[in-house]
């Protein structure tokens, strides 16, 4: 379920609405477009505006450790069986943007600085959608991605291409939905506004157990299926004697 598109939908109609929170209530900074960071950064540097460039170096750096914190979970545990490392992620992440709800303007390099963090474990850890890897808080890659997969349907007219065109701009269209609803509700509703991208995250997390439901219910037919066996062996020995 964590490749599944429609896990990804909800993914990224939450990296889009999070993106648009801390623009749209954080200073105007972002929260994972991390080259438009850059580039604001860059031009505040050059202007000599220091504190004001530091407002968008500490998110990229933040973004940074995020993706490194998310790998060394995954490192340490990849096969931990109560609780799947990817669902252990997304909870850190929808407790973090819960605990961004509460925090007012004085702390707005705070809130940012967390929403960076948490939208670079999403990304490091949801990295493939239905085998095609992809990124559910970002368009630049899925928009090249996808039009390079149409471009070859179009050539070689292989359904499979489309397919996978067709999951790339499917992401960037929840994505941009997201970003959409986001900036809404950021404008009228303020800092809780955040709380629906935890709503939205909180629904691929209980997506996720599909999947070990899944599981049990496969090993518990092969369970059957075995005492069934045994039952008739029994039951055909009786029978001879």
């Amino acid at each position: 379920m964590s490749e599944a598109f429609i896990t990804s939908v909800f993914l990224a109609l939450s990296g889009g609405f999070q993106d648009a929170y801390t623009y749209f209530t954080r200073d105007e900074v972002f929260s994972n477009a991390q080259t438009g960071n850059v580039v604001l950064m860059s031009q505040h540097f050059m202007m000599g505006e220091w504190q004001a460039g530091l407002r968008y170096l500490y998110p990229l750096f933040a973004f940074a450790f995020g993706v490194f914190f998310a790998e060394q979970v995954q490192g340490r545990f990849k096969y931990a069986k109560k609780l799947h490392w990817r669902q252990s992620i997304l909870l850190m992440e929808i407790l973090i943007l819960f605990f961004v709800g509460f925090l007012t303007e004085g702390w707005n390099m705070l809130a940012t600085v967390l929403v960076s963090f948490s939208c670079a474990m999403q990304v490091q850890t949801f990295r493939k959608v239905n085998g095609h890897s992809y990124a559910s808080t970002m368009c630049i890659g899925n928009l090249r991605s996808g039009t390079a997969a149409l471009s070859v349907y179009l050539r070689e007219k292989k359904p499979e291409q489309l397919e996978m065109s067709l999951y790339y701009f499917g992401v960037i269209l929840f994505f941009a939905v997201g970003a959409g609803i986001g900036g809404i509700l950021s404008v009228h509703l303020g800092f809780r506004s955040i709380w629906v991208s935890s709503g939205l995250l909180l629904i691929s997390f209980l997506l996720m157990f599909k999947d070990r439901l899944e599981k049990d219910v496969h090993e518990l037919e092969g369970d059957l299926e075995e005492d069934i066996q045994k039952l008739g062996t029994q039951l055909r020995e009786e029978i001879k004697k």
